[in-house]
Protein backbone atom coordinates (compact mmCIF):
# COMPACT_ATOMS: atom_id res chain seq x y z
CA UNK A 1 0.00 0.00 0.00
CA UNK A 2 1.40 3.49 -0.81
CA UNK A 3 0.37 6.73 -0.54
CA UNK A 4 -1.13 6.93 -3.72
CA UNK A 5 -4.21 6.49 -1.90
CA UNK A 6 -5.57 10.64 -2.56
CA UNK A 7 -8.32 9.75 0.17
CA UNK A 8 -5.57 9.83 2.19
CA UNK A 9 -2.97 12.25 0.74
CA UNK A 10 -5.07 15.27 -0.02
CA UNK A 11 -7.14 15.64 3.74
CA UNK A 12 -3.86 15.68 5.15
CA UNK A 13 -2.21 17.89 2.82
CA UNK A 14 -4.60 20.41 3.31
CA UNK A 15 -5.10 20.29 7.37
CA UNK A 16 -1.08 20.54 7.58
CA UNK A 17 -0.93 23.43 4.79
CA UNK A 18 -3.95 25.49 6.66
CA UNK A 19 -2.09 24.95 10.05
CA UNK A 20 1.00 26.46 8.76
CA UNK A 21 -0.60 29.22 7.65
CA UNK A 22 -2.61 29.46 10.44
CA UNK A 23 0.49 29.92 12.97
CA UNK A 24 2.18 32.17 10.62
CA UNK A 25 -0.91 34.73 10.14
CA UNK A 26 -1.82 34.38 14.09
CA UNK A 27 1.57 36.29 14.65
CA UNK A 28 4.20 36.65 11.79
CA UNK A 29 6.55 37.83 14.54
CA UNK A 30 6.65 34.92 17.15
CA UNK A 31 10.16 32.54 16.18
CA UNK A 32 7.45 29.80 17.63
CA UNK A 33 5.00 30.18 15.60
CA UNK A 34 7.30 30.53 12.64
CA UNK A 35 9.27 27.57 13.22
CA UNK A 36 5.70 25.28 13.97
CA UNK A 37 4.83 26.52 10.77
CA UNK A 38 7.90 25.48 8.88
CA UNK A 39 7.49 21.75 10.14
CA UNK A 40 4.00 21.65 8.96
CA UNK A 41 5.22 22.87 5.59
CA UNK A 42 7.34 20.64 4.70
CA UNK A 43 5.68 17.80 6.34
CA UNK A 44 3.09 18.60 3.68
CA UNK A 45 5.61 19.42 0.57
CA UNK A 46 6.88 16.03 1.65
CA UNK A 47 3.56 14.05 1.80
CA UNK A 48 2.97 15.58 -2.08
CA UNK A 49 6.37 13.98 -2.47
CA UNK A 50 5.60 10.39 -1.16
CA UNK A 51 2.11 10.49 -3.09
CA UNK A 52 4.19 11.12 -6.56
CA UNK A 53 6.97 8.92 -5.75
CA UNK A 54 6.62 6.70 -2.80
CA UNK A 55 10.19 6.25 -1.02
CA UNK A 56 12.23 9.10 -3.25
CA UNK A 57 15.32 10.06 -1.24
CA UNK A 58 14.00 14.25 -1.40
CA UNK A 59 10.45 12.51 0.05
CA UNK A 60 12.53 11.04 2.72
CA UNK A 61 14.02 14.06 3.33
CA UNK A 62 11.18 16.68 3.65
CA UNK A 63 9.54 14.04 6.00
CA UNK A 64 12.89 14.51 7.96
CA UNK A 65 12.82 18.16 8.00
CA UNK A 66 9.85 18.61 10.92
CA UNK A 67 12.20 17.21 13.29
CA UNK A 68 14.82 20.28 13.18
CA UNK A 69 12.34 22.56 12.50
CA UNK A 70 10.24 21.67 15.58
CA UNK A 71 13.32 21.97 17.51
CA UNK A 72 13.73 25.53 16.41
CA UNK A 73 10.08 26.29 18.05
CA UNK A 74 11.00 24.27 21.27
CA UNK A 75 13.78 26.67 21.66
CA UNK A 76 11.87 29.81 20.48
CA UNK A 77 9.50 28.55 23.67
CA UNK A 78 12.59 28.50 26.24
CA UNK A 79 12.08 30.92 28.72
CA UNK A 80 15.34 32.50 29.00
CA UNK A 81 16.92 35.88 29.83
CA UNK A 82 18.67 37.86 26.87
CA UNK A 83 21.92 36.90 28.11
CA UNK A 84 20.99 33.44 27.69
CA UNK A 85 18.81 33.49 24.66
CA UNK A 86 21.80 34.78 22.61
CA UNK A 87 24.01 31.44 23.02
CA UNK A 88 21.45 29.20 22.91
CA UNK A 89 19.61 30.36 19.72
CA UNK A 90 23.21 30.61 17.76
CA UNK A 91 23.95 27.27 18.99
CA UNK A 92 20.59 25.73 18.19
CA UNK A 93 20.97 27.54 14.83
CA UNK A 94 24.78 25.65 13.53
CA UNK A 95 23.45 22.31 15.07
CA UNK A 96 20.81 23.11 12.78
CA UNK A 97 22.55 23.46 9.92
CA UNK A 98 24.91 20.67 10.41
CA UNK A 99 22.24 18.33 11.44
CA UNK A 100 20.28 19.16 7.69
CA UNK A 101 23.32 18.83 5.87
CA UNK A 102 23.44 15.40 7.37
CA UNK A 103 19.98 14.53 6.77
CA UNK A 104 20.08 15.41 2.88
CA UNK A 105 23.35 13.28 2.90
CA UNK A 106 23.16 10.20 4.76
CA UNK A 107 21.02 7.32 3.43
CA UNK A 108 17.78 5.70 4.43
CA UNK A 109 17.73 5.08 8.46
CA UNK A 110 20.94 7.06 9.10
CA UNK A 111 18.26 10.21 8.37
CA UNK A 112 17.16 9.72 12.01
CA UNK A 113 20.09 11.61 13.22
CA UNK A 114 17.80 14.74 12.45
CA UNK A 115 15.69 14.01 15.86
CA UNK A 116 19.05 14.31 17.68
CA UNK A 117 18.36 18.21 18.06
CA UNK A 118 14.69 17.75 19.04
CA UNK A 119 16.21 15.75 21.70
CA UNK A 120 18.26 18.13 22.93
CA UNK A 121 15.53 20.91 22.73
CA UNK A 122 13.22 19.10 24.84
CA UNK A 123 15.62 18.18 27.19
CA UNK A 124 16.66 22.54 27.70
CA UNK A 125 12.57 22.65 28.06
CA UNK A 126 12.67 19.98 30.97
CA UNK A 127 15.77 22.04 32.51
CA UNK A 128 13.04 25.30 32.53
CA UNK A 129 9.86 23.18 33.64
CA UNK A 130 9.40 25.03 36.91
CA UNK A 131 8.93 28.89 34.21
CA UNK A 132 7.21 27.39 31.40
CA UNK A 133 3.71 28.26 30.87
CA UNK A 134 1.17 26.54 30.11
CA UNK A 135 3.17 23.94 32.84
CA UNK A 136 1.79 20.56 30.81
CA UNK A 137 3.64 21.99 27.91
CA UNK A 138 6.96 19.87 27.81
CA UNK A 139 5.54 16.32 28.75
CA UNK A 140 2.84 17.06 25.39
CA UNK A 141 5.41 17.87 23.18
CA UNK A 142 7.64 14.77 24.62
CA UNK A 143 5.14 13.09 23.99
CA UNK A 144 4.27 13.55 20.57
CA UNK A 145 7.81 14.35 19.47
CA UNK A 146 8.28 10.54 20.86
CA UNK A 147 5.25 9.63 18.44
CA UNK A 148 6.79 11.16 15.53
CA UNK A 149 9.79 9.75 15.93
CA UNK A 150 8.29 6.45 16.35
CA UNK A 151 6.30 7.24 12.98
CA UNK A 152 9.66 8.10 11.37
CA UNK A 153 11.67 5.28 12.42
CA UNK A 154 8.87 3.04 11.06
CA UNK A 155 9.22 4.69 7.39
CA UNK A 156 12.93 5.35 7.06
CA UNK A 157 14.17 1.52 8.81
CA UNK A 158 13.63 -1.00 5.98
CA UNK A 159 11.22 -2.80 7.80
CA UNK A 160 7.90 -4.81 6.39
CA UNK A 161 4.86 -2.28 7.95
CA UNK A 162 2.11 -2.72 5.32
CA UNK A 163 3.50 -0.29 3.11
CA UNK A 164 4.21 3.77 4.61
CA UNK A 165 0.29 5.09 4.54
CA UNK A 166 0.03 4.23 8.28
CA UNK A 167 3.48 6.00 9.46
CA UNK A 168 3.09 8.89 7.28
CA UNK A 169 -0.72 9.64 8.37
CA UNK A 170 0.63 9.51 11.80
CA UNK A 171 3.46 11.78 11.43
CA UNK A 172 1.05 14.16 10.51
CA UNK A 173 -1.63 13.84 12.76
CA UNK A 174 1.61 14.46 15.26
CA UNK A 175 2.96 17.30 13.61
CA UNK A 176 -0.63 18.72 13.71
CA UNK A 177 -0.77 17.98 17.36
CA UNK A 178 2.47 19.41 18.05
CA UNK A 179 1.32 22.95 16.01
CA UNK A 180 -1.74 23.15 17.97
CA UNK A 181 0.45 22.88 21.38
CA UNK A 182 3.14 25.75 19.93
CA UNK A 183 -0.56 27.65 18.94
CA UNK A 184 -2.17 27.03 23.01
CA UNK A 185 1.60 28.36 24.66
CA UNK A 186 1.71 31.22 22.27
CA UNK A 187 -2.12 32.25 23.61
CA UNK A 188 -1.60 31.72 27.22
CA UNK A 189 1.73 33.55 27.11
CA UNK A 190 -0.06 36.39 25.61
CA UNK A 191 -2.88 36.06 27.69
CA UNK A 192 -5.16 35.19 24.96
CA UNK A 193 -7.90 33.50 24.01
CA UNK A 194 -7.30 30.46 21.09
CA UNK A 195 -10.37 28.21 20.87
CA UNK A 196 -12.87 30.85 19.09
CA UNK A 197 -10.47 32.09 16.41
CA UNK A 198 -9.12 28.29 15.91
CA UNK A 199 -12.27 27.30 15.42
CA UNK A 200 -13.49 29.50 12.70
CA UNK A 201 -10.25 29.03 10.91
CA UNK A 202 -10.76 25.05 10.90
CA UNK A 203 -14.10 25.57 9.93
CA UNK A 204 -13.19 27.68 6.60
CA UNK A 205 -10.23 24.64 6.11
CA UNK A 206 -12.71 22.06 6.68
CA UNK A 207 -15.42 23.42 4.20
CA UNK A 208 -12.32 24.04 1.70
CA UNK A 209 -11.24 20.42 1.51
CA UNK A 210 -15.08 19.73 1.03
CA UNK A 211 -15.08 21.66 -1.76
CA UNK A 212 -12.19 21.52 -3.44
CA UNK A 213 -10.34 18.64 -1.62
CA UNK A 214 -13.22 16.04 -2.99
CA UNK A 215 -12.58 17.08 -6.69
CA UNK A 216 -9.05 16.54 -6.47
CA UNK A 217 -9.35 13.20 -5.09
CA UNK A 218 -11.70 12.36 -8.22
CA UNK A 219 -9.31 13.66 -10.53
CA UNK A 220 -6.56 11.43 -8.85
CA UNK A 221 -8.73 8.42 -8.96
CA UNK A 222 -10.00 9.22 -12.53
CA UNK A 223 -6.50 9.58 -14.06
CA UNK A 224 -4.03 6.73 -12.07
CA UNK A 225 -0.79 7.14 -12.06
CA UNK A 226 -0.05 10.76 -13.97
CA UNK A 227 2.39 12.14 -12.07
CA UNK A 228 1.74 15.71 -13.31
CA UNK A 229 -1.89 15.74 -13.27
CA UNK A 230 -1.51 14.15 -9.13
CA UNK A 231 0.51 17.25 -8.84
CA UNK A 232 -1.64 19.81 -10.03
CA UNK A 233 -4.10 18.76 -7.56
CA UNK A 234 -2.81 19.79 -4.62
CA UNK A 235 -2.04 23.14 -6.33
CA UNK A 236 -5.79 24.24 -5.99
CA UNK A 237 -5.63 22.70 -2.56
CA UNK A 238 -3.20 24.20 -1.56
CA UNK A 239 -4.22 27.88 -2.51
CA UNK A 240 -7.66 27.30 -0.58
CA UNK A 241 -6.15 25.63 2.83
CA UNK A 242 -3.44 28.67 3.07
CA UNK A 243 -6.30 31.26 2.39
CA UNK A 244 -8.45 29.72 5.21
CA UNK A 245 -5.50 30.20 7.46
CA UNK A 246 -4.99 33.43 6.39
CA UNK A 247 -7.66 34.96 5.76
CA UNK A 248 -7.52 37.66 7.98
CA UNK A 249 -3.78 38.82 6.58
CA UNK A 250 -5.25 38.40 3.27
CA UNK A 251 -7.85 40.93 4.02
CA UNK A 252 -5.84 43.44 4.88
CA UNK A 253 -3.42 42.67 1.58
CA UNK A 254 -6.36 42.90 -0.52
CA UNK A 255 -6.99 46.50 1.11
CA UNK A 256 -3.85 47.70 0.42
CA UNK A 257 -3.65 46.49 -2.81
CA UNK A 258 -8.02 47.65 -4.16
CA UNK A 259 -7.90 50.87 -1.75
CA UNK A 260 -4.16 51.80 -2.20
CA UNK A 261 -5.77 55.35 -3.25
CA UNK A 262 -8.34 55.91 -0.58
CA UNK A 263 -6.13 55.85 2.82
CA UNK A 264 -8.99 57.00 4.80
CA UNK A 265 -11.25 54.21 3.93
CA UNK A 266 -7.87 51.71 4.41
CA UNK A 267 -7.44 53.02 7.99
CA UNK A 268 -10.56 52.86 8.80
CA UNK A 269 -10.77 49.21 7.40
CA UNK A 270 -7.52 48.50 9.06
CA UNK A 271 -8.72 49.69 12.35
CA UNK A 272 -12.25 47.29 11.82
CA UNK A 273 -9.86 44.26 11.22
CA UNK A 274 -7.92 45.00 14.57
CA UNK A 275 -11.13 45.08 16.51
CA UNK A 276 -12.45 41.83 14.96
CA UNK A 277 -9.38 39.97 15.26
CA UNK A 278 -9.02 40.97 19.24
CA UNK A 279 -12.74 40.50 19.90
CA UNK A 280 -11.96 36.70 18.64
CA UNK A 281 -8.88 36.61 21.14
CA UNK A 282 -9.54 38.10 23.75
CA UNK A 283 -10.02 36.59 27.56
CA UNK A 284 -13.07 37.85 29.32
CA UNK A 285 -12.81 41.12 31.00
CA UNK A 286 -13.51 39.05 34.88
CA UNK A 287 -10.46 37.26 34.36
CA UNK A 288 -7.87 39.87 34.84
CA UNK A 289 -9.22 40.08 38.78
CA UNK A 290 -8.28 36.24 38.99
CA UNK A 291 -4.85 36.14 37.30
CA UNK A 292 -1.98 36.26 40.01
CA UNK A 293 1.33 38.30 40.53
CA UNK A 294 3.11 36.13 38.21
CA UNK A 295 1.17 35.85 35.06
CA UNK A 296 0.48 39.68 35.80
CA UNK A 297 4.26 40.56 35.60
CA UNK A 298 4.85 38.35 32.36
CA UNK A 299 1.69 40.23 30.68
CA UNK A 300 2.99 43.54 31.52
CA UNK A 301 6.01 42.56 30.58
CA UNK A 302 4.84 41.28 27.13
CA UNK A 303 2.67 44.68 26.74
CA UNK A 304 6.22 46.94 26.85
CA UNK A 305 7.96 44.72 24.35
CA UNK A 306 5.03 45.30 22.20
CA UNK A 307 3.89 48.97 22.84
CA UNK A 308 4.31 50.10 19.13
CA UNK A 309 1.99 47.37 18.32
CA UNK A 310 -1.68 48.22 18.28
CA UNK A 311 -3.16 45.01 17.63
CA UNK A 312 -0.79 43.01 20.12
CA UNK A 313 -1.95 45.45 22.43
CA UNK A 314 -5.80 44.96 21.48
CA UNK A 315 -5.32 41.48 22.29
CA UNK A 316 -3.81 41.94 26.10
CA UNK A 317 -6.28 41.58 29.27
CA UNK A 318 -4.47 44.31 30.17
CA UNK A 319 -6.96 46.46 28.09
CA UNK A 320 -9.16 45.94 31.44
CA UNK A 321 -6.86 47.69 33.95
CA UNK A 322 -8.66 50.00 35.96
CA UNK A 323 -6.89 52.24 34.70
CA UNK A 324 -7.96 52.16 31.13
CA UNK A 325 -11.66 51.91 31.90
CA UNK A 326 -11.53 55.20 33.66
CA UNK A 327 -9.79 57.08 30.86
CA UNK A 328 -12.04 55.17 28.19
CA UNK A 329 -15.41 56.12 30.59
CA UNK A 330 -17.93 58.10 28.93
CA UNK A 331 -16.06 58.26 25.01
CA UNK A 332 -18.18 55.56 23.66
CA UNK A 333 -15.75 54.27 22.31
CA UNK A 334 -15.28 51.04 24.27
CA UNK A 335 -13.48 48.62 21.10
CA UNK A 336 -10.41 46.94 21.80
CA UNK A 337 -8.61 49.07 19.34
CA UNK A 338 -9.42 52.13 21.73
CA UNK A 339 -9.05 50.10 24.74
CA UNK A 340 -5.24 49.74 23.09
CA UNK A 341 -4.64 53.40 22.93
CA UNK A 342 -5.49 53.95 26.56
CA UNK A 343 -3.59 51.23 27.57
CA UNK A 344 -0.65 52.65 25.50
CA UNK A 345 -1.41 55.91 27.35
CA UNK A 346 -1.15 54.37 31.00
CA UNK A 347 2.41 52.39 30.37
CA UNK A 348 3.72 55.63 28.43
CA UNK A 349 2.46 57.14 32.03
CA UNK A 350 4.70 54.64 34.03
CA UNK A 351 8.14 54.99 32.13
CA UNK A 352 7.68 58.73 32.50
CA UNK A 353 7.27 58.27 36.31
CA UNK A 354 10.82 56.10 35.97
CA UNK A 355 12.51 59.63 34.91
CA UNK A 356 15.06 61.04 37.57
CA UNK A 357 14.54 64.48 37.86
CA UNK A 358 16.76 66.83 36.48
CA UNK A 359 18.11 67.56 32.35
CA UNK A 360 19.19 63.82 30.30
CA UNK A 361 21.63 61.45 31.77
CA UNK A 362 23.58 58.19 31.34
CA UNK A 363 23.92 57.33 34.98
CA UNK A 364 22.87 54.02 36.23
CA UNK A 365 19.64 55.34 37.85
CA UNK A 366 18.66 56.99 34.29
CA UNK A 367 19.28 53.33 32.17
CA UNK A 368 15.63 51.77 33.06
CA UNK A 369 14.11 55.29 32.10
CA UNK A 370 16.41 55.19 29.34
CA UNK A 371 16.14 51.88 27.95
CA UNK A 372 12.06 52.14 27.69
CA UNK A 373 11.57 55.18 26.54
CA UNK A 374 13.85 55.30 23.37
CA UNK A 375 14.29 51.32 22.82
CA UNK A 376 10.62 50.82 23.88
CA UNK A 377 7.96 53.85 23.48
CA UNK A 378 9.73 55.89 20.88
CA UNK A 379 10.68 52.21 19.46
CA UNK A 380 14.19 53.02 18.78
CA UNK A 381 16.80 50.47 17.91
CA UNK A 382 20.55 51.96 18.26
CA UNK A 383 22.12 49.04 16.88
CA UNK A 384 20.65 48.77 13.34
CA UNK A 385 22.22 50.88 10.75
CA UNK A 386 18.79 51.90 9.24
CA UNK A 387 18.30 53.57 12.21
CA UNK A 388 17.67 57.15 11.21
CA UNK A 389 18.03 60.45 13.22
CA UNK A 390 16.59 62.95 10.99
CA UNK A 391 13.53 64.60 13.11
CA UNK A 392 14.48 63.05 16.65
CA UNK A 393 14.94 64.85 19.69
CA UNK A 394 18.13 66.00 21.03
CA UNK A 395 17.75 63.63 23.98
CA UNK A 396 16.99 60.67 21.53
CA UNK A 397 20.37 61.25 19.67
CA UNK A 398 22.57 61.31 22.54
CA UNK A 399 20.69 58.50 23.84
CA UNK A 400 21.08 56.15 20.27
CA UNK A 401 24.72 57.53 21.09
CA UNK A 402 24.99 56.19 23.87
CA UNK A 403 23.42 52.64 23.50
CA UNK A 404 25.64 52.16 20.57
CA UNK A 405 29.20 53.29 21.73
CA UNK A 406 28.62 51.85 25.24
CA UNK A 407 26.08 49.47 26.15
CA UNK A 408 25.85 45.71 24.16
CA UNK A 409 22.54 44.43 22.57
CA UNK A 410 22.26 42.14 25.33
CA UNK A 411 22.54 44.52 27.80
CA UNK A 412 19.81 46.75 26.87
CA UNK A 413 17.91 44.07 27.13
CA UNK A 414 18.76 42.74 29.99
CA UNK A 415 17.98 46.37 31.44
CA UNK A 416 14.38 46.26 29.49
CA UNK A 417 13.27 43.39 31.37
CA UNK A 418 14.04 44.86 35.02
CA UNK A 419 12.73 47.85 33.92
CA UNK A 420 9.68 46.65 32.57
CA UNK A 421 9.34 44.09 36.00
CA UNK A 422 9.67 47.71 37.59
CA UNK A 423 6.85 49.31 36.04
CA UNK A 424 4.49 46.00 36.22
CA UNK A 425 5.54 45.91 39.77
CA UNK A 426 3.85 49.61 39.94
CA UNK A 427 0.80 48.46 37.69
CA UNK A 428 0.34 45.63 39.99
CA UNK A 429 -0.12 47.31 43.23
CA UNK A 430 -2.60 49.78 41.58
CA UNK A 431 -4.63 47.27 40.69
CA UNK A 432 -4.29 45.85 44.28
CA UNK A 433 -5.23 48.93 46.20
CA UNK A 434 -8.21 48.95 43.11
CA UNK A 435 -9.60 45.29 44.49
CA UNK A 436 -9.09 46.31 48.07
CA UNK A 437 -11.53 49.36 47.54
CA UNK A 438 -13.71 47.40 45.60
CA UNK A 439 -13.94 44.59 48.26
CA UNK A 440 -14.51 47.04 51.36
CA UNK A 441 -17.28 48.99 49.03
CA UNK A 442 -18.84 45.44 47.69
CA UNK A 443 -18.34 43.89 51.08
CA UNK A 444 -20.79 41.13 49.39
Amino acid sequence: MTLRVPALAVPAFALSWWLAGYLIGRDPGRPALRWASAALASYAIGLVAWTVAPGERTAQILICLPALALAGSIVALLPLSPSERRPIDMGALVLGVLFQIMVVALPGAGKLVGLTPLAGALVLLWRQYDQVVPRPLPLALTVMAALYAAGLAVLLIPVDTGGPAVPLAAIGLDLLVVGYLVAVAHAVAGGERLRPDLRRSLAAALLAVLLVGLPAVLTMYAVPGDTLVTTLQFVPVAVVSLAAGLAGRLGRLLDRVALGGDNRLRQDRAALYVNADALLRRRERRRLGEIGEPEFLRLTRRALADFNDLSRLARSPLTDLPAVAHRIAGRGDDQPRARARELRAVLREEVSALRPAGPFDTGDDWRYYNTLQFCGVLGLNPYSRRQRLDGLSREARMAVDWFRRYVPRDTMRQWHREAAMVVAERLWEALSSDRSRHALTNPS
